[in-house]
């Protein structure tokens, strides 16, 4: 599994946030956006925007750093991965 990080400007409100494509093995699996510090204590935290597939989550996910993110995509992948049917 290749995970690639594009950075890109993610408009979420009134200004544009710091924010990443994620890409998984070249198909876009998530947008992950740094939250401002309009959000207080959670400023500076990242934040999954939008999940794809396996990363979609009910419940907003936010992690510490972008080392945590990725552990986290990592999981979800490899979770998805095993309770896919084999052919």
């Amino acid at each position: 599994m290749e995970l690639t990080l594009q950075p890109v400007r993610v408009r979420t409100g009134g200004e544009a946030e710091q924010g990443l494509l994620v890409f998984v093995d070249g198909a876009l699996a998530a947008v992950l956006v740094r939250l401002s510090d309009e959000y207080g204590e959670a400023a500076g935290l990242w934040f999954l925007e939008a999940g794809f597939g396996s990363l979609a989550s009910p419940q907003p996910e936010t992690f510490a750093d972008l080392d945590a993110a990725e552990t986290w995509i990592a999981q979800r992948l490899a979770g998805a991965k095993q309770m896919s049917p084999k052919r």
